[in-house]
């Protein structure tokens, strides 16, 4: 298991961080009983984690309820902040019954000052929490549910009267900004957002850059004359953060004081490093090719929808990195803070994207004119907040927003607001490139964004031949801007099976999964000048529109199950091809129950060839081929029970198969 490790760098803290996720109640709003006692829940809590039935699912409006305990240590001469991580999707804020707050969008953080409306004891904190659709509120639209509640973590922030601002777009208010950087020099700035109230003309900035053993290698102290500081720093030989290679991480302590007094401090983390795109040779970081390949990942496990734990966002990671991808599209919007970090950690790439997205399904539209000021909020949260992780390389402007190309239609016209939103989040980070995700033709989007890149389904038989034809195509209509693949995939249940020998072909099948995937691949595989390939998706996940495959309100296109507990045979597909360890795999192992007496068995490895064995049997020896596959054909099954065993070198894989009983 990955471990998210925090440095306690400072024995002695100058702000407090009290973790409010205990001690909350819930009830319904529309239940205005009074006196009305609500359920005990505690943190990241969503109130429709579970699919009911049809289409609809719990779009209403909860209250939060629970006691805020002040010190007369906290009150006194200090500031006081609620810093809330994402309440999905609308939250209206109340102390001692008085509104102090409201925030449109449940996946970025927001902070709320509250230090004239509370006082020493105990005090009333309510949230007012809504997920119910609104047009002025993202997403508006999409294959995915939309699940209500504070779904992440509560801080109270204790503070000096003069602090490093928590209120600048809910971020840590330092920006650290890599001007330039090659292996010989890094040169930074690091802009400090402060609020000032005690009118003190004795404050300065100090900021500290130490290298992983904690050695210093860069600082800088400057008086305050205005509540933005900017210092610039320049490292020698720095070391790279290298992606999978060497994610190596720098420490940036960031210290307010007064006089010689520190009053508050900042630690935030970041890792050196450039990178580019060339729309012929594709993704390259630190001045070397570097394959950008990988999955999208939603915040969704089964019985807990949005509510996520640490230990769910650490199993995620090590799933994705034991495939060996480099890369994760944040699909479709902005993650925990978590994610970004342990991302930071095992230097996996990055493409983070606001929930512009269009509809996936449904019979509605992802952008009217009424949801531009909470997609222009949301998307300078979504930078700020995020603005220090090296992993991030990428911000996602939209997900397939619909034109009308005679396929589809658009409500409004979305391409001028694109193309100012696109201006909007470069000015914000002017070092980062910006890139959407697209179903309809990008030519209606040529100059909306620095990259472009394709959703786009195509199956078994024949996908691959179409495959290659349409990106050939894609390319010369791309208008110079480097393209890339940001969804392909098919469905895959574990409880799905057919003998292609002997049956049609059966959606859902987890080994029709397989072949499509198998031919998706093959074809753009070799291709370096797609800049990234992300299959759809990394595990299954929940969404009230679909009723197919073995379970309603699911998609299973997946390569890991929504409960996180089965690898469908497509991950290890995706094993054998990116992760050099040794490692061999029998396919169709959970179609148990044969109805035929013979039958052919695949394998997969990443090693040179593999021997098959029936109930001890030697079978013989077959080659790997260039997709890492293994294939005996013609295999006869006994009478009941049938051991399958797979060597390759010193490792071995087996399973059962019967024969003769139903499945």
């Amino acid at each position: 298991m990955l471990v998210l490790s925090v440095v306690l760098l400072h024995a002695e803290e100058v702000r407090t961080d009290v973790l409010l996720n205990d001690g909350w109640s819930i009830r319904p709003i529309s239940n205005p009983t009074p006196g009305l006692k609500g359920t005990a829940v505690t943190l990241p809590h969503t109130w429709n984690a579970n699919y009911i039935k049809g289409t609809e699912y719990n779009r209403e409006t909860m209250v939060y309820t629970r006691m805020l305990s002040v010190s007369s240590e906290m009150v006194r001469n200090n500031r006081l902040f609620l810093r809330f991580e994402g309440v999905n999707s609308v939250a209206d804020v109340f102390v001692n019954r008085r509104t102090v707050g409201l925030h449109k969008g449940g996946y970025t953080a927001f902070c709320i000052e509250i230090t004239d409306f509370v006082h020493e004891g105990d005090n009333d904190l309510e949230v007012w929490v809504g997920n119910a659709f609104r047009t002025d509120v993202l997403p508006i639209s999409g294959d995915f549910n939309v699940y209500g509640g504070i779904h992440r973590p509560v801080h109270l922030l204790v503070t000096a009267k003069d602090c490093i601002s928590p209120l600048y777009y809910g971020s840590a208010g330092v920006f650290i900004r890599q001007d330039n950087v090659t292996k010989e020099r890094a040169e930074l700035t690091v802009e400090t957002k402060l609020s000032l109230r005690s009118g003190s003309r004795n404050l300065r900035l100090k900021t500290v850059m130490q290298d992983a053993q904690g050695r210093v290698v860069a600082e800088a102290e400057n008086t305050i004359d205005g509540e933005s500081v900017k210092q610039t720093f320049a490292i020698g030989k720095p070391i790279l953060w290298n992606g999978r290679k060497n994610p190596y991480l720098y420490t940036v302590i960031t210290e307010l004081k007064d006089g010689e007094k520190v009053i508050d401090r900042q630690t935030e983390y970041t890792g050196l490093r450039y990178y580019s795109v060339d729309k012929d040779r594709g993704f390259f970081l630190n001045g070397e090719h570097y394959e950008l390949r990988g999955f999208n990942r939603h915040e969704d496990v089964d019985g807990k929808g949005s509510a996520l734990l640490l230990e769910d966002h650490e199993l995620d990671m090590q799933m994705i990195c034991e495939t060996g991808a480099t890369m994760i599209r944040l699909s479709h919007y902005p993650q925990s803070k978590i994610f970004y970090q342990l991302a930071d950690r095992q230097g996996m790439v990055l493409w983070s994207e606001i929930p512009l997205i269009g509809p996936g399904g449904y019979d509605f539209t992802g952008y009217v004119r009424n949801v531009e000021e909470n997609a222009r909020q949301v998307a300078l949260e979504m930078v700020y907040q995020n603005y220090n992780h090296p992993s991030v390389c990428f911000w996602g402007l939209f997900n397939e927003i619909l034109v009308n190309d005679g396929r589809f239609r658009e409500w409004d016209n979305p391409v001028d607001f694109v193309r100012s939103l696109n201006t909007l989040v470069k000015k914000a980070d002017p070092s980062r490139l910006t890139t959407f995700a697209t179903c309809v033709p990008h030519t209606y989007y040529l100059g909306c964004s620095d990259l472009m890149a394709w959703n786009k389904y195509f199956r078994k038989p024949g996908n691959e031949q179409k495959v290659r034809q349409f990106y050939a195509e894609a390319r010369k209509t791309a208008g110079g801007q480097p393209l890339g693949i940001s969804e392909y995939g098919d469905a895959g249940s574990v409880k799905i099976h057919y003998d292609p020998r002997y049956d049609r072909v059966r959606d859902h099948a987890e080994n029709y999964q397989l072949m499509t995937h198998e031919g998706y691949w093959k074809a753009v595989k070799e291709e370096p000048w797609l800049w990234c390939k992300c299959i759809w998706q990394f595990c299954d996940m929940q969404t009230s529109i679909r009723h197919e495959g073995d379970r309603d309100g699911v998609n299973d296109k997946g390569m890991v199950t929504y409960d996180r507990k089965t690898r469908k045979d497509i991950y290890y597909f995706y094993k054998a091809q990116w992760n050099p360890e040794p490692m061999v795999y029998i396919t169709g192992r959970r179609f148990v129950n044969r109805r035929q007496p013979v039958t052919d068995v695949k394998a997969y490895t990443n090693l040179p060839s593999a021997t098959l064995y029936v109930n001890g049997q030697k079978i013989g020896k077959a080659k790997t081929d260039e997709l890492g596959r293994l294939m005996w054909k013609d295999i006869q099954l006994s009478e009941g029970e049938n051991r399958i065993m797979v060597k390759a070198g010193k490792l071995s894989d087996e399973c059962v198969w019967n024969y003769g009983q139903q499945e």
